[in-house]
C-alpha cells in the first residue's frame, strides 16, 4: 500500500472510530469529513481492513440507509446483527433511518487525536 493511500486510510479509520455506539455514518459522509476522494475510497479502505482491527466498520452504511452488498456476498447479516445490538433498527425494507441514527459530529470529534500516523498503524495488527 502506498504511503499516500496509507495516510488516507488512516484518516478514514480514525474517523470511523469516532462514530458512537448506536449511530451510523455513510461512506460519502466519511469521505467528506476527511476530504477523501469519495465514498468508494472509504469502501475500499474498509474492504482492505483485516477483521482483527478494532474499527467499528459496521457503523458505515450507504447513502440510502442500507447495508451495502459485499463483494464476497458475506458480512451484511453480521453488520445487521452488530447494529441491532447497538439499538440501530432498520425498517421492513432493510433501511436505517438516517434522520434518526446518523452521526452528526463536531469537527473536533474526530480530529482531536493528533498522534502520528505511524503510531496508529503500528498499533493495528495486520495493517502496520
Amino acid at each position: 500500500m502506498s504511503a499516500s493511500i496509507k495516510g488516507v486510510y488512516s484518516q478514514i479509520y480514525r474517523c470511523i472510530q469516532c462514530i458512537p455506539r448506536g449511530k451510523v455514518a455513510t461512506y460519502g459522509q466519511i469521505a467528506k469529513l476527511i476530504d477523501a476522494s469519495g465514498a468508494r475510497q472509504v469502501g475500499y479502505a474498509l474492504s482492505s481492513t483485516p477483521m482483527d482491527v478494532d474499527i467499528p466498520w459496521h457503523r458505515v452504511i450507504n447513502a440510502k440507509g442500507e447495508i451495502s452488498q459485499r463483494s464476497d456476498g458475506q458480512g451484511d447479516s453480521e453488520q445487521y446483527i452488530r447494529l441491532l445490538a447497538e439499538g440501530v433498527i432498520s425498517n421492513k425494507h432493510g433501511r436505517i433511518s438516517l434522520s434518526t441514527y446518523r452521526w452528526q459530529p463536531a469537527f473536533e470529534d474526530f480530529l482531536e487525536d493528533e498522534a502520528d500516523d505511524e503510531d496508529f498503524w503500528r498499533d493495528q495488527a495486520g495493517i502496520g
